[in-house]
């Protein structure tokens, strides 16, 4: 089987070993084809509206740049691959010489997800897409069926979390060749493993991205973001940008055969026009690949727009699928830490309660004002929409790796808690995410790491102390500089997961309790969501620390969860004729018996029902 997705601009395959190379640069004077290391510039004539068109004999292998106003040469922004990182030569590519073996291969429905985040370069000692294929049994017995890479689109240097990426169509070669990424999704397919792709549509890194130089148009000083004049998605010119973009998430899902994509900070996005880009990029997926297959498309969105997350009368999302509840994790870790700056402190009043109406509704906020956020509305009603439509979490690449040193949640909560707050999430109806290395109590830390020129390092690093100089504990300036550099080697090398530890105690027993949490999910839990609807929750809180959430599933089954998170033990009613599926710690079933939730507790019940 043979996959290639056509795209009406980069390097193209035309007839025999020719290639057609097309660039949008409408703001250029002149724009040469430059094969090979020394090959003699070739004109590109104009086609009309800003584009440039050749086609001669250029083999996959090829490597090639366009030179602008006959000085400036740059690769091309639809590189499929750039060996030479982001200010090398583009190569020249053919999909169609890859033999897919998963023909077969359509996908998985969502209430199937448990999802598992992890960053190519940090997850296994290879740092590379093989070394990831190599833990693909691991994953599949831990309970995952769907793993979700943070960024690969070619990035400037050697070390990156991706979020800098330039070029969003070459996977970056620190990984691997393009064929490698593929080799992993047939892989993870063979093993029933979905996969998805975070990609970055918000904005372009600060290293490597040209086409300020020859297509201004790109961007449009109408909005501004926090990285500068915004990408151009509803100003003059804007229908070659939004192009640009969907035919990015298409090429993934088509020629890598991915499952889903994961759409980063899409609240960075700036759009006024009917359909809104993230809506018109969904509509394409839908009819197109997502009309033949099961294809995933979840959001992150601080501003809780739930209008994106709707479903169709059948049940079927109509635009993305679900999206990153960072609300859930909030409250989690206030209650787990007592930690209450920053955006905790919109939780830290009553963090059980926020807890709740994450678990029963979606969002915990709703239109109600944030004041992390200078009393700003945030958010829209959540409780319409299924479950589904909500990714849980107690730990992200975010949430680690934007703390000064990285801690992981296993850092910083007690044992005993955390232990019932896991199997709160993990049994809950929405389906969970983990992030690398969680499921085995892993202490490497997770880093913020990059790897940029000089120039753009210091500035990086001194960017990075300054940001933190607002807590109280870095307003020393030692304490600042105690934060390590992340341009600094080490600083990627301390964030790779210790698989070494596995074995050992305290790892083996958190390793145990996710499988054993997970394969219950899959057994007891997972059967019964497809069809689960809206309104399907509802919750209260016990006490401090303390509530109960009870759920409709899609077969009439009632689902019903009683955490305690307090030191202070509190009564509970389970529900008549229900029968306990699971409490932590698993000697408190007899106070369970008597009616009495203890401390650091969390019991599951499921009580049949009709339809």
């Amino acid at each position: 089987m043979k996959r290639i997705h056509r795209m009406p601009f980069g390097a193209e395959p035309a007839e025999g070993s020719r290639t057609r190379f097309r660039l949008w640069a409408p703001t250029a004077q002149s724009v040469e084809l430059v094969l090979g290391g020394d090959g003699a510039p070739l004109p590109m004539p104009a086609i009309g509206d800003g584009w440039r068109e050749i086609v001669v004999e250029a083999p996959a292998g090829t490597r090639y740049r366009y030179r602008i106003d006959g000085a400036l040469e740059v690769p091309d922004p639809a590189s499929r691959s750039n060996p030479d990182d982001v200010h090398g030569p583009s190569e020249v590519v053919a999909p169609e010489m890859f033999e897919w073996p998963d023909d077969g291969w359509r996908g998985r429905p969502w209430e199937q997800a448990v999802v598992y985040e992890l960053h190519v370069g940090t997850f296994s000692p290879e740092g590379t897409f093989a070394g990831a294929e190599a833990r693909l049994d691991y994953l599949v017995e831990l309970g995952v069926t769907a793993l979700e890479l943070m960024p690969v689109a070619d990035f400037p240097g050697k070390r990156n979390w991706g979020y800098d990426g330039v070029l969003p169509f070459a996977p970056d070669a620190a990984y691997g060749r393009p064929e490698d990424l593929k080799r992993l999704v047939a892989a993870a397919h063979a093993r029933g493993l979905m996969v998805l792709l975070d990609v970055v549509y918000n904005h372009f890194g600060p290293d490597g991205n040209y086409l300020h130089v020859y297509a201004k148009r790109f961007f449009t000083e109408r909005h501004h973001t926090p990285w500068g004049a915004a990408i151009n998605f509803d100003d003059v010119d804007s229908r070659h940008v939004r192009d640009f973009f969907i035919h990015n998430a298409l090429y993934w899902l088509e020629e890598f055969h991915l499952d889903g994509l994961r759409l980063d900070a899409v609240h960075a996005i700036v759009d006024d026009s009917t359909p809104d880009i993230l809506m018109e990029l969904a509509e394409r997926v839908r009819s197109g690949p997502g009309a033949e297959r099961e294809v995933h498309l979840v959001l992150e969105n601080d501003k809780n727009h739930s209008r994106y997350l709707v479903r169709s009368e059948s049940g079927r999302p109509r635009w993305h699928t679900a999206q990153w509840n960072d609300d859930i994790h909030h409250a989690f870790h206030v209650l787990l830490t007592g930690e209450a700056d920053g955006y905790y402190s919109d939780y830290a009043e009553r963090p059980a309660w926020y807890l709740g109406r994450c678990l029963a509704e979606g969002f915990a906020q709703q239109g109600e004002a944030s004041a992390y956020r200078e009393r700003a509305a945030r958010g829209e009603p959540s409780a319409q929409l299924t479950p589904a439509a909500f990714v849980s979490f107690i730990q992200t690449h975010d949430q680690v790796g934007n703390r000064a040193f990285g801690e992981r949640l296993s850092m910083l909560a007690q044992e005993a808690p955390l232990r019932a707050a896991t199997v709160a999430w993990l049994l809950a109806p929405s389906p969970p995410m983990l992030f690398m290395g969680e499921e085995f109590g892993a202490v490497t830390p997770f880093l913020f790491f990059c790897d940029f020129g000089p120039e753009l390092a210091a500035a990086v690093t001194a960017g990075r102390r300054r940001e933190f100089a607002r807590f109280a504990r870095f307003s020393d300036p030692a304490a600042q500089a105690a934060i390590p550099d992340p341009n600094a080697p080490d600083t990627f090398a301390r964030s790779r997961l210790d698989w070494s530890c596995i074995d050992a105690a305290p790892h083996a027993g958190w390793l145990a309790l996710y499988r054993d949490l997970l394969g219950m999910r899959r057994e007891h839990i997972v059967p019964r969501l497809a069809g689960m609807g809206g309104h399907a929750g509802r919750f209260g809180v016990l006490g401090a620390g303390a509530l109960g959430v009870t759920w409709r599933l899609g077969d009439g089954t009632r689902l019903s969860l009683y955490l305690n998170l307090s030191s202070s033990p509190v009564s509970i009613s389970p529900p008549s004729a229900a029968a306990l599926l699971h409490c932590e710690p698993r000697e408190v079933g007899a106070a369970l018996a008597a009616g009495r939730l203890p401390a650091f507790a969390a019991a599951y019940y499921l009580a049949a029902g009709g339809r």
